[in-house]
């Protein structure tokens, strides 16, 4: 039996060709050697997985290389590796620094590569400065790591400096692509971008995950079988529940979350997850953001169809829920509540849930009459039609005017605009056209059904008796009312709503309350703190520390008339306590059995100038409390 190589030593690049995603990086090497420019220190910083120490070995055979050499030719005798993470120590500094003295025996140069180099002591690190700075002509350095931060200044000044990027999905998922052609595995696209998505763009993972898979599913890789293998929620979850959220189904909803936790995931990774999906949804509404999408093509068809059923406003509204529910995942007592309580509030984005009330006149399919509150009264008028044309205008002619209400069509869609018809009133010139003002009568909404048709004067008077009441002068100026009708919506001013309201305003009765019947109670000083007291302990125990602390400023003075006074340090502790005074009187007035008490709040600046604000004031005042506070600040050396 074969000894197994695992991918990421099988097919490690071995030209600056292979090497994938670092094509910036590689030409510049390539034409530093081309043109002879290559520096004497090189620094190969970057995340974990994306091809430092391949391109240092590429690089140093490749230098070595004179066209003489076997293809396997590995330069061995060459190429001296040093993993600083175990060897960093100045002992062994200067055991590198006696071997750079020797020339090499075969090739021009000695390469080497000092890996992890930021786990290098304070003391290697200096011990390592004059020969970085000054090595011998046959000698490379190539230093990688992943955490430039840590290495001194002192060595970055001397070395020629390259950033790897991270690998991106999709070249990491074409790499796979040609590996698994090579091993004659049939991956599917998106089970491949699942790999390159979870390796986080590192190459190396990439491969490693990847052969954990193959092992598991064997020569067909499909999506199914790699998000089993790696514990991921595959996007078919996150899609379900989007249409469940799109349709408000609050029940099959929360009935999928616990189908996610029943299979091991917890719910930040399911909440982070649907905010990445709305965020994908977000990205797919425009042709120029859509290469922000990192998935296959079967799944882009996916998402371009669901986005097409979310309106923008609703995937900001989401992901700013999503994102909160993110926020307070770690500092909640109860996670599990936290998600499901998010999802209720996705799923109740732009629901409509508002229970119709029976009292109000629906605006679909019901007569509307258009009256305002101030003129549902109106005097009396004889309409005029003008010649030649269908609607209906108004000329003010005198002091008699008004509007007659327009009944909408039953056919009337939601969007449509409507324009209330004006009648034309003229000054009546015959005795028997006299108008007589009358005493408003009121009459029940159910009368005002039909419609006013526009061919008929006096028709449309007869249908609306309302319009034969009389009330003040109106404004004759035409008035275009656009009204948009939404099907299931209610009127929030309705004719019967305004009978409601003049009906209560009509049996309203005025309270008079006889000051000589409350109670006033003569009370000690004592009672008053006593109970002062008792009313600050409640609060305290409530939560309101701030209102309980500035009651406790100053005790209360019992003053004539029942006059409480307090004395505070500033004018916000005042303002603070007469915004809540209402609570406090009303219980001390019960307690103390006196209506007629009421407080006086008094402000004095000396006082204020007391309290401690900066450090050195709160260090006086509490040296003043305990002197020995000094003795341990001089003791220690202590600052403020």
């Amino acid at each position: 039996m074969e000894p197994f190589i695992v991918s990421a030593r099988k097919y490690r690049p071995q030209t600056f060709k292979d090497v994938v995603g670092q094509q910036a990086i590689t030409n510049t090497l390539q034409n530093a050697i081309d043109q002879n420019h290559l520096a004497q220190a090189l620094l190969f910083c970057g995340p974990r997985g994306v091809g430092k120490t391949t391109c240092a070995r590429i690089l140093a055979k490749q230098i070595n290389s004179d066209g003489t050499e076997r293809e396997d030719e590995d330069f061995a005798f060459n190429i001296f590796e040093l993993d600083a993470a175990s060897n960093n120590s100045v002992d062994d500094i200067r055991n590198l620094i006696d071997q750079v003295r020797i020339p090499p025996q075969i090739g021009k140069y000695k390469v080497y590569i000092i890996d992890e180099v930021h786990m290098l002591s304070q003391s290697a690190f200096n011990a390592f400065l004059k020969t970085l700075e000054e090595p011998p002509k046959h000698a490379i350095f190539i230093l990688a790591t992943t955490e430039k931060h840590k290495i001194i200044p002192t060595i970055l000044s001397r070395c020629q400096i390259f950033d790897f990027k991270r690998i991106t999905v999709k070249d990491a998922a074409e790499y796979l692509k040609y590996i698994a052609e090579s091993q004659g595995v049939n991956a599917e696209e998106d089970a491949l971008h699942i790999i390159a998505q979870k390796a986080d763009g590192a190459m190396r993972d990439a491969l490693s995950i990847f052969d954990r898979v193959v092992s598991f599913s064997g020569s067909q890789l499909t999506r199914k079988s790699v998000t089993e293998n790696l514990n991921v929620l595959d996007y078919d979850t996150y899609f379900e529940a989007t249409d469940l959220i799109l349709e408000h189904d609050i029940p099959n909803l929360l009935l999928l979350f616990n189908r996610t936790l029943a299979l091991g995931f917890d719910g930040h990774h399911f909440i982070t997850g649907l905010a990445s999906h709305f965020r994908d949804l977000m990205v797919c509404q425009h042709p120029d953001t859509i290469t922000l999408l990192e998935v296959g093509e079967a799944a882009q068809q996916l998402y371009r169809e669901q986005s097409k059923k979310t309106a923008p406003a609703f995937l900001l509204q989401a992901l700013t829920i999503a994102n909160d529910c993110d926020l307070k995942y770690k500092t909640s007592k109860n996670q599990r509540l936290l998600v499901e309580l998010t999802l209720m509030k996705l799923a109740s984005i732009n629901f409509d849930g508002e229970k119709k009330n029976p009292e109000s006149v629906a605006l679909h399919n019901t007569t509307i009459d258009f009256i305002a509150p101030s003129t549902f009264y109106q005097q009396t008028f004889k309409p005029k039609k003008d010649i030649g044309t269908d609607s209906y205008t108004q000329k003010p002619t005198g002091t008699s005017k008004n509007k007659v209400s327009q009944s909408l069509p039953p056919n009337t869609e939601s969007t449509q605009e409507i324009h209330t018809t004006q009648k034309t009133i003229d000054e009546p010139t015959s005795p028997k056209a006299q108008y007589v003002k009358e005493k408003p009568v009121e009459r029940p909404v159910e009368n005002v059904k039909e419609p006013i048709p526009s061919t008929s004067t006096e028709s449309a008077t007869a249908k609306n008796p309302i319009s034969q009441n009389t009330a003040d002068p109106i404004d004759s100026t035409p008035k275009k009312i656009n009204i948009n009708v939404p099907k299931k919506r209610v009127s929030g001013l309705s004719i019967s709503s305004l009978n409601a309201k003049k009906i209560h305003e009509q049996n309203k009765v005025e309270v008079v309350i006889d000051e000589n019947n409350l109670p006033k109670n003569i009370f000690t000083e004592e009672e008053l703190r006593q109970h002062w007291a008792d009313f600050i302990e409640i609060i305290d125990r409530k939560g309101q520390k701030i209102l309980a602390s500035n009651l406790h400023t100053d005790v209360p003075k019992l003053k004539e008339n029942f006059v409480i006074y307090i004395e505070l340090p500033n004018g916000t502790m005042k303002k603070e306590i007469e915004r809540e005074q209402f609570e406090l009187m009303e219980y001390l007035r019960a307690k103390l059995n006196n209506h007629f008490i009421t407080l006086d709040i008094g402000v004095n600046e000396a006082s204020a100038k007391k309290f401690a604000f900066t450090p050195e004031e709160k260090y006086q005042k509490l040296r003043e409390k305990n002197p020995v506070i000094d003795l341990l600040r001089q003791e220690f050396d202590l600052d403020l």
